[in-house]
């Protein structure tokens, strides 16, 4: 009995370090195992569809799951099309001498302000000179080739992080299970009982969880989208699309959202008055503030309370330990990751409880 807790814990310290130590290899492992079960019910039936009197193999299956997700996210981005070449017809557009008097005019009340008061004694213009050299300066100061060098490290890093996904979770769902079995084939035969019922019930969990996660993006798109279009903000597709996806990062989301938002809104729209701004930013935050009361009053309490079974509370502890340790990785992740922990624990305590194999001396 003390044996079997003592290679418990040594398990869990060492899949801690393992985590800790190779982190890029445990967030591969991470998402390709969540992509997997994601995926798994599709390549399942379609493996099970017969054509020609014959099943699909399961390695075509699986390309056919991979090509639809591929489709759905090209689908998707199409939404940014329009509002990345209207910000391209901005830029292309802008006039430097209209920017220039613009910047100057306020510039210029504030020097003739400090000068009525005495509070600068440099000659007329100084203040804008200065400002402009300034930026130059900035400018300059920036050191443009370590910018490449960084986006093509980053692209780099994106593009075998995501060759590691896709080559992880193929196998996982050509194996279908394997890497369960295998798991389960290490456990002694005591404790086999106690240890299927703990992934049964880890794996129902994480299943709602996940279905629970893409139901609450869903109804955040929707009604988004629906509160931007009755307010007539141009955009609202995308700017729901980005509401929905931002929402995964749990409390930063949606103000990352609404920030997104009003960012579209400002730079797409044309203001003759002050008060037409305020007016947009007012339909803006009014309906990310409508979707925020129904995903928090609704959506929320019962998609993570319910469906992971943990205090409201357990969850913000959790979240921000996950932001402290991994970031919004940490943050996204946290959740499954302490679902996984916490079940397997409570599952062993009511085995040590119930179960005759640990009352053997």
């Amino acid at each position: 009995m003390q044996r079997f807790f003592i290679y418990l814990i040594l398990i869990i310290v060492a899949f801690l370090l393992f985590g800790w130590y190779f982190s890029n290899i445990t967030l591969y492992l991470v998402i390709s195992l969540i992509i997997a079960a994601l995926l798994r019910p599709m390549t399942n039936h379609l493996n099970d569809f017969h054509l020609l009197g014959q099943h699909i193999p399961r390695w075509m299956a699986i390309i056919i799951s991979y090509s639809s997700i591929v489709l759905i996210l090209v689908l998707l981005s199409l939404l940014f099309f329009p509002l990345i070449n209207n910000q391209i017809v901005i830029l292309s557009e802008l006039d430097l001498d209209t920017i220039y008097q613009e910047i100057h005019i306020p510039v210029s009340k504030v020097e003739n302000f400090l000068f009525r008061y005495q509070l600068l004694e440099n000659k007329p213009g100084y203040l804008f000179e200065e400002l402009k050299s300034q930026i130059i300066n900035m400018i300059k100061s920036v050191d443009f080739g370590m910018i490449i060098s960084n986006i093509l490290n980053t692209t780099s890093s994106l593009f075998i992080g995501l060759l590691a996904v896709l080559f992880i979770t193929f196998f996982l769902l050509l194996e279908n299970g394997l890497l369960r079995r295998n798991l389960l084939n290490l456990i002694p035969n005591p404790y086999f009982e106690l240890s299927v019922a703990t992934f049964t019930k880890v794996e129902k969990l994480l299943s709602n969880y996940l279905s629970g996660l893409l139901l609450q993006m869903l109804a955040i798109f929707s009604l988004a989208s629906f509160g931007l279009t009755l307010v007539g903000v141009d955009y609202a597709l995308t700017i729901a699309l980005f509401a929905a996806v931002a929402n995964l990062i749990p409390y930063a989301g949606p103000i990352l959202g609404a920030s997104f938002g009003i960012i579209v809104g400002i730079s797409t729209g044309n203001f003759e008055e002050t008060k037409e701004l305020n007016l947009l930013l007012l339909k803006i935050l009014s309906v990310f503030g409508a979707v925020q009361v129904t995903d928090n009053i609704f959506l929320q309490p019962m998609i993570f309370s319910k469906s992971v079974k943990a205090h409201p509370l357990e969850i913000f502890v959790v979240i921000f330990a996950g932001a402290k340790i991994a970031g919004v990785a940490g943050m996204i992740f946290a959740i499954p990751v302490y679902t996984i922990f916490r079940v397997s624990i409570m599952e062993f305590y009511q085995g040590y409880k119930s179960y005759r194999i640990f009352k053997i001396k």
